[in-house]
């Protein structure tokens, strides 16, 4: 009997010394060495004073400790567990993100982490930490990407057709010359870069925003640029202006580069100076013309988005001559890399078309 409240005698002090080194709760093998002292024959005044607590302290915790032994140091659990989604409700969330805001109804024309929290509360009465919804859309293999153009006239039904007789389309339109002969597909596009440039994504301080140049200028170049995302290579041109001049010298480029004896199919959109009958097709090409307003069926939008993001934005010219020379690096540093040209431009449906 040790003081008024006797302590169990199952557990030595030399035991409860042994699971104090061995513990990693340091609050825990405190209370374990407090009550090995006691047992060794220290006051309980004493032996309080030396973890750290008052005697009565002390005293609760013998109490825990006579009825549940060793494991009832432990803190309990505070308050009640936390309530998490079921995995019918994280399908409704993934569904209700991927879904995006309507603007006239929510007032948002993208979801911040904020508006999903408050969406998940009222919808399912689980409050989650704003930090939480980044990791629990990332467990729901989503992530905040840059989105494709897509206009509002464009006609998914039409875009999808276009895929599935894209070889028929082929065939339509290849020359008795080309029959027989190895394929290439192309994919060609203009854009424009000037002194009225583009911004883009930089790394910052969370709660900043960084600045970047834009020069507030007009004079621009046009890059007329096209790829072959089988063979990792493209063609490309920067003029003063987009018009069929351009185009018929960009076809001729593109010609050049097409590997002989072979026959290119070059998808274009329908630009003015694309479909005139002033255009001047060279023998080993002919024209595939996209869908109206379908500008995610071509590759070369991706292209486009690649430089801008990695070498012609946030950035001011001097003049005409400094956009032509950091157009025609931008681009020969991409035909640098074959690999990145078909990780972009490659498309499935692509592969139907045989040689």
């Amino acid at each position: 009997m040790h003081g008024s409240i006797a302590i169990r005698e199952d557990f030595s002090a030399g035991d409860l010394r042994k699971l104090a080194r061995r513990e990693n709760n340091g609050r825990v093998a405190l209370r374990l060495t407090a009550i090995a002292a006691v047992l060794e024959g220290a006051s309980r005044k004493d032996a309080a004073a030396r973890s750290g607590m008052d005697r009565q302290t002390l005293c609760d915790w013998v109490h825990r400790f006579n009825a549940q032994g060793p494991e009832g140091l432990r803190d309990a659990p505070c308050g009640h567990p936390k309530k998490r989604l079921t995995a019918e409700q994280q399908a409704a969330v993934k569904a209700h993100v991927l879904k995006a805001p309507d603007p006239e109804k929510d007032g948002l024309v993208r979801w911040r982490c904020v508006d999903i929290q408050r969406w998940i509360e009222a919808e399912y009465k689980v409050r989650y930490h704003e930090r939480t919804i980044g990791k629990l859309l990332h467990a729901l293999n989503l992530r905040h990407i840059s989105t494709r153009p897509f206009h509002p006239k464009s006609d998914v039904e039409v875009q999808a057709d276009f895929k599935k007789i894209f070889a028929a389309r082929i065939t339509e339109i290849l020359p008795e010359h080309a029959v027989g002969k190895h394929l290439e597909i192309w994919v060609q596009d203009e854009a424009r870069v000037g002194q009225k440039g583009t911004l883009t994504y930089v790394w910052g301080e969370k709660g900043t925003r960084p600045r970047a140049v834009r020069d507030q200028r007009y004079e621009c170049a046009y890059i007329f640029g096209a790829v072959c995302p089988a063979r990792g290579v493209g063609a490309a041109l920067v003029m003063p202006f987009a018009n069929t001049h351009a185009m018929n010298e960009h076809l001729i480029e593109i010609s050049s580069q097409v590997e002989e004896g072979a026959h290119a199919i070059v998808i274009i959109d329908g630009a003015g100076w694309h479909t005139t009958k002033s255009l001047k097709t060279p023998a080993n090409i002919s024209l595939l013309q996209l869908p109206p307003y379908s500008p995610e069926l071509n590759p070369q939008e991706n292209i486009w988005q690649y430089l801008r993001q990695n070498a012609l934005a946030n950035r001011a010219y001097e003049n005409y001559e400094a956009i032509v020379t950091a157009c025609c690096t931008a681009w020969n540093d991409l035909i640098d890399l074959p690999e990145t040209i078909t990780s972009i431009a490659n498309r499935e449906w692509f592969q139907c078309v045989s040689s």
